[in-house]
């Protein structure tokens, strides 16, 4: 059995070789964003990216977000512990284009990386 460091692994490397640039984690405590009182998310670091507010130089990126939900439009609070994939604290793992790729692309992308992924053993998709 594969471990969360692993399986990590294997989905940030999977990006990276289709072009993406691996950005780390940003804080829990969102800076310069008084909307947030925590990072929630995958997406949050890139807001201003999404929003036409800042310009990266790189236009794919692929991470693994530490994400903490207590409260308001994702409260699922009351599921914690109820089910297994209901936690306060995660990491999310995800992949972003910023106008390099859309929809077709994301499946085509994301189906690529479940077959890779699938062959380690891991992974039915029957």
């Amino acid at each position: 059995m594969l471990t969360g460091s692993q399986i990590r692994r294997n989905f940030l490397d999977f990006f990276v070789q289709k072009g993406h640039r691996e950005v780390h984690s940003s804080s829990l405590v969102p800076h310069n964003d008084p909307t947030l009182l925590f990072t929630n998310a995958g997406m949050n670091q890139f807001k201003d990216v999404f929003l036409g507010l800042e310009k990266r130089d790189y236009t794919r990126a692929t991470s693994s977000q530490k994400c903490v939900r207590a409260g308001g439009k994702h409260n699922d609070l009351e599921n914690v512990g109820f089910t297994n994939r209901h936690h306060t604290f995660f990491e999310m793992l995800g992949n972003f284009s910023f106008g390099d790729y859309f929809k077709k692309d994301v499946r085509r992308l994301t189906c690529g990386w479940l077959k890779a992924f699938q062959r380690t053993g891991f992974l039915s998709l029957d």
